[in-house]
């Protein structure tokens, strides 16, 4: 075995002693092995290249997508990048970890009477009942989660349309297990109010809609009510289409919210119970009924993950919305936190709706408000849920998602 030498130890020099008496010339120490010059290797030279461009490309990318205009928090708008770019799974993990089931039992953490613009039992106008304005408010909802707290299920006024009632709101709670959650509920007159789709900014995205993404200054008289729109037009199921424009494809067989040139809406099976018109001007496609012929199809307790969107954590349990139609034609919306499937078209069943789908999902989209005239060309937004994540004035920016916003005829 060799035996290793620290140089300038006596042993090396007795070592070059012997050599020398040997008539060996002495071992001179090995000098030190030079590296070469990075631009002599070329492999290390691409690999470095190929990551500052991935890095640069990266950066610039997740840049863009926190400054875009459109609203949302940090964590929202890196999440939302992530989803974008393959990375879905891991956004999905890290939302497990931190994910919190709801709460079992308890108080909800506001009053269930609520503001309202005037009392449900306003004085009907005969003129506006002769012209079929009238719009009563519906008998008073019970409760799933057992005994009515106060003011849960009474309906409040919310709009109001030539001196009358245009658009009913009410609170309740959807579980007899999560009782201190609440959900909003809206009901909407379309013999009083017509309704626009708008495009969001990032979402179907720039193109010629004839429509802004925002409710800019200038457009705000008559505004009644804003609510959010579905999933994002790639995890829909289908597409997109406003004033000729379209992002996605229509698809047959998905649920469909359709906008017609007179402002009112529809909301059924695209290809079977609606389809394309002259008349149409918006489509807003997402996933599939949730109430068909006033009945929940066993469909809502399937593959909840796969078929309803992909939630916090894979959690079955979060904040939905849902539109849908009664059998005399007026708009049902409902949103709110802890929520199934089933539990959402609960409420909207419950509320009247024959026809209903789903929309968004997760509290950062989720939004009703409807609008005080104090200012008539500039209303005061109000949030039907007071823990609502967003803003009640979301919409007066440019909004990154699509939305619906309602004017009074």
């Amino acid at each position: 075995m060799r035996r290793l030498v620290a140089p300038g130890s006596d042993i090396q020099a007795r070592t070059g002693r012997h050599r020398l008496a040997a008539g060996e010339p002495p071992e001179l120490p090995r000098p030190a092995r030079k590296r070469r010059p990075l631009r002599q290797r070329p492999f290390l030279c691409t690999v470095l290249m190929v990551l500052a461009v991935f890095l640069i490309s990266v950066s610039w990318s997740v840049g863009n997508a926190l400054t875009a205009p459109g609203g949302g928090t940090f964590s929202e708008r890196l999440a939302e990048w992530a989803r974008d770019h393959y990375l879905g799974p891991l956004v999905t993990f890290g939302e497990w970890l931190t994910y919190q089931p709801p709460k079992v039992g308890g108080k909800p953490p506001f009053a269930l009477t609520g503001p309202g613009v005037v009392a449900g039992r306003a004085a009907r106008d005969p003129a506006s009942h002769d012209a079929g304005l009238s719009f009563s408010p519906p008998p008073p909802l019970k409760s799933p989660a057992g005994e009515n707290l106060p003011g849960e299920g009474q309906w409040r006024t919310l709009g109001m349309v030539g001196g009358q009632p245009a658009i009913y709101g009410t609170y309740l709670r959807a579980s007899s297990v999560y009782t201190s959650y609440v959900a909003g509920i809206a009901l909407l007159n379309q013999n009083m109010l017509r309704f626009e789709l708008r495009p969001g900014a990032e979402d179907p995205g720039p193109g010629n809609w004839g429509a802004p993404p925002d409710i800019p200054a200038g457009a705000r008289d008559g505004l009644m009510a804003t609510f959010n729109g579905g999933f994002k037009v790639a995890q829909s199921g289908g597409g997109f289409y406003l004033n000729g424009a379209s992002s996605g494809q229509l698809a047959d067989g998905i649920a469909s919210v359709v906008y017609y040139r007179d402002g009112h809406i529809a909301v059924g099976v695209w290809g079977e119970t609606v389809r394309m018109t002259p008349e149409v001007v918006g489509v807003r496609q997402n996933l599939h009924l949730i109430v068909a012929d006033g009945k929940i199809p066993g469909s809502v307790d399937s593959n909840v993950e796969s078929s309803w969107g992909a939630t916090l954590g894979g959690g079955y349990y979060v904040w939905r919305s849902g539109i849908g139609l009664t059998a005399s034609g007026q708009v049902v919306f409902a949103y709110g936190p802890a929520l199934n499937v089933r539990e959402l078209a609960e409420l909207l069943q419950r509320a009247g709706a024959v026809t209903a789908m789903q929309l968004d999902i997760n509290p950062e989209w989720m939004s009703f408000m409807y609008y005080i005239p104090r200012h008539p060309a500039d209303p005061t937004p109000v949030a039907l849920l007071p823990d609502q994540m967003q803003p009640a004035d979301r919409y007066y920016s440019v909004s990154g998602r699509d939305f619906t916003a309602v004017y009074a005829r």
